[in-house]
C-alpha cells in the first residue's frame, strides 16, 4: 500500500511506501527489531533505526518523524 502526506500520521508496515513533498518518499525493510530506511529509489539503507528512537527530517519544506516500534511498523507523522 502506498501512502501520501494526507494520511499522517501512518504506522508503516515492511513493504510500504509514503510519498512526501518535495518527490520524497520513506519505506523500510525489518532486520530483526531493526528497521533499514530507505529514501527513494535508494539500494541501500539510509539509516537504521532501532525501536524507542527517533529520526526527524525535512523535505518539501516541512519536518517529518519517524518512529520504529516493536513489531513490523513504523510511525511516519509531520512535527
Amino acid at each position: 500500500m502506498d501512502y501520501t502526506e494526507a494520511d499522517l500520521p501512518v504506522r508503516l508496515h515492511h513493504g510500504e511506501i509514503v510519498s512526501l513533498p518535495g518527490g520524497a518518499s520513506v519505506r523500510f525493510d525489518s532486520n530483526g527489531e531493526a528497521k533499514d530506511v530507505f529514501f527513494g529509489d535508494e539500494f541501500n539503507p539510509s539509516l537504521q533505526l532501532f525501536p524507542g528512537m527517533v529520526h526527524e527530517f525535512e523535505t518539501g519544506g516541512k519536518k517529518f518523524r519517524l518512529v520504529p516500534d516493536f513489531d513490523d511498523t513504523m510511525l511516519v507523522e509531520n512535527t
